[in-house]
């Protein structure tokens, strides 16, 4: 759990974070905005209506769509990350609790732990 106060430049999580986010919101905005270049382009050649609007309001639009793109974008690659870190962390948390089995299995002396031991078909006759 985070501490309140904690200086969050330092935390290494929160930064990987905040460029993922930042990486998805540039990405969301150059294939948005891409889309609506387009989309800009072919309602300038089949419509009137979109020819008649003030180049301010078209760039309104474009601009509109890049937010958006960049919204949904940065907002899929956080909840990805999220995902990401919570599985490694599973990970390391159960490797952590199967060490600790292991040790606590091969200090009682069981045979055939970890390939010591007196296991079948390893037995040395004399």
């Amino acid at each position: 759990m985070r501490q309140q106060g904690s200086n969050l430049t330092k935390d290494d999580e929160a930064n990987q974070a905040k460029w993922e986010a930042t990486r998805g919101a540039v990405s969301g905005a150059a294939k948005y905005g891409a889309f609506a270049a387009v989309a800009g382009g072919l309602a300038y050649g089949f419509s009137p209506l979109y020819r008649g609007l003030t180049v301010q309001f078209k760039v309104y639009i474009q601009m509109s769509c890049m937010i958006l793109g960049g919204m949904l974008e940065a907002d899929r690659r956080t909840i990805a990350y999220q995902h990401r870190m919570r599985h490694q962390k599973r990970m390391a948390r159960d490797m952590e609790v199967w060490r600790r089995f292991e040790e606590d299995f091969e200090s009682k002396g069981t045979p055939g732990v970890g390939g010591e031991g007196n296991v079948k078909g390893n037995q040395s006759e004399t």
